[in-house]
Protein backbone atom coordinates (compact mmCIF):
# COMPACT_ATOMS: atom_id res chain seq x y z
CA UNK A 1 0.00 0.00 0.00
CA UNK A 2 2.86 2.29 0.81
CA UNK A 3 5.02 1.75 -2.31
CA UNK A 4 1.67 2.40 -4.43
CA UNK A 5 1.09 5.71 -2.82
CA UNK A 6 4.26 6.77 -3.05
CA UNK A 7 3.87 6.16 -6.57
CA UNK A 8 0.75 7.91 -7.15
CA UNK A 9 2.66 10.67 -5.49
CA UNK A 10 5.94 10.26 -7.43
CA UNK A 11 3.44 10.31 -10.71
CA UNK A 12 1.48 13.84 -9.79
CA UNK A 13 4.37 15.48 -8.98
CA UNK A 14 5.96 14.82 -12.69
CA UNK A 15 2.21 15.48 -14.49
CA UNK A 16 1.87 19.00 -14.93
CA UNK A 17 6.03 18.67 -16.10
CA UNK A 18 4.67 16.13 -18.88
CA UNK A 19 1.51 17.40 -19.94
CA UNK A 20 2.90 20.97 -21.18
CA UNK A 21 6.27 19.15 -22.80
CA UNK A 22 3.70 17.26 -24.71
CA UNK A 23 1.95 20.55 -26.06
CA UNK A 24 5.76 21.41 -26.67
CA UNK A 25 6.30 18.58 -28.20
CA UNK A 26 3.10 18.88 -30.23
CA UNK A 27 3.60 22.39 -31.54
CA UNK A 28 7.42 22.04 -32.54
CA UNK A 29 8.57 23.58 -29.88
CA UNK A 30 11.15 20.81 -28.78
CA UNK A 31 12.44 21.12 -32.21
CA UNK A 32 14.56 23.89 -31.16
CA UNK A 33 14.45 24.21 -27.80
CA UNK A 34 15.40 21.86 -24.89
CA UNK A 35 14.62 21.78 -21.44
CA UNK A 36 18.40 21.31 -19.74
CA UNK A 37 20.57 22.23 -22.89
CA UNK A 38 20.91 24.53 -25.38
CA UNK A 39 19.93 23.66 -29.09
CA UNK A 40 19.11 25.89 -31.63
CA UNK A 41 17.25 27.72 -28.84
CA UNK A 42 18.08 28.69 -25.47
CA UNK A 43 17.16 25.97 -23.18
CA UNK A 44 13.56 26.34 -21.02
CA UNK A 45 15.78 26.60 -17.69
CA UNK A 46 17.66 29.07 -19.01
CA UNK A 47 14.92 31.46 -19.96
CA UNK A 48 13.30 30.78 -16.58
CA UNK A 49 16.34 31.43 -14.72
CA UNK A 50 16.18 35.30 -17.24
CA UNK A 51 12.59 35.66 -16.78
CA UNK A 52 12.19 34.48 -13.10
CA UNK A 53 10.85 37.55 -10.58
CA UNK A 54 9.02 39.30 -13.61
CA UNK A 55 5.41 40.22 -13.19
CA UNK A 56 4.84 40.37 -16.62
CA UNK A 57 7.00 37.33 -17.94
CA UNK A 58 4.08 34.91 -19.37
CA UNK A 59 2.93 37.66 -21.03
CA UNK A 60 6.10 38.52 -22.70
CA UNK A 61 7.34 34.88 -23.38
CA UNK A 62 3.35 34.11 -25.00
CA UNK A 63 3.99 37.05 -27.40
CA UNK A 64 7.21 36.07 -28.42
CA UNK A 65 6.26 32.44 -29.17
CA UNK A 66 3.29 33.85 -30.90
CA UNK A 67 4.85 36.15 -33.25
CA UNK A 68 8.97 35.22 -32.81
CA UNK A 69 11.91 37.42 -31.95
CA UNK A 70 15.94 38.07 -32.27
CA UNK A 71 18.71 39.75 -30.54
CA UNK A 72 17.87 38.30 -27.12
CA UNK A 73 19.50 35.05 -27.12
CA UNK A 74 21.85 35.65 -29.91
CA UNK A 75 21.81 35.94 -33.81
CA UNK A 76 19.40 33.26 -34.54
CA UNK A 77 15.62 34.64 -34.74
CA UNK A 78 12.74 32.71 -33.35
CA UNK A 79 10.17 31.98 -35.83
CA UNK A 80 6.54 33.31 -35.72
CA UNK A 81 4.67 30.04 -34.59
CA UNK A 82 1.16 30.55 -36.57
CA UNK A 83 0.22 27.13 -35.39
CA UNK A 84 0.21 28.30 -31.25
CA UNK A 85 -2.73 29.77 -30.35
CA UNK A 86 -3.20 32.70 -27.38
CA UNK A 87 -4.34 30.03 -24.58
CA UNK A 88 -1.37 27.53 -26.09
CA UNK A 89 1.12 30.13 -25.81
CA UNK A 90 0.29 31.35 -21.96
CA UNK A 91 0.42 27.71 -20.99
CA UNK A 92 3.42 27.64 -22.79
CA UNK A 93 4.89 30.23 -21.24
CA UNK A 94 3.72 29.23 -18.06
CA UNK A 95 5.89 25.74 -18.24
CA UNK A 96 8.89 27.29 -19.24
CA UNK A 97 9.11 29.54 -16.09
CA UNK A 98 8.65 26.54 -13.97
CA UNK A 99 11.64 24.59 -16.06
CA UNK A 100 14.66 24.35 -13.64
Amino acid sequence: MKRALFALLAAAAVMPAMADQALATAKNCMACHATDKKLVGPAYKDVAAKYAGQKDAVDKLAAKIMKGGSGVWGAVPMPANTQVNDAEAKKLAAWVLTVK
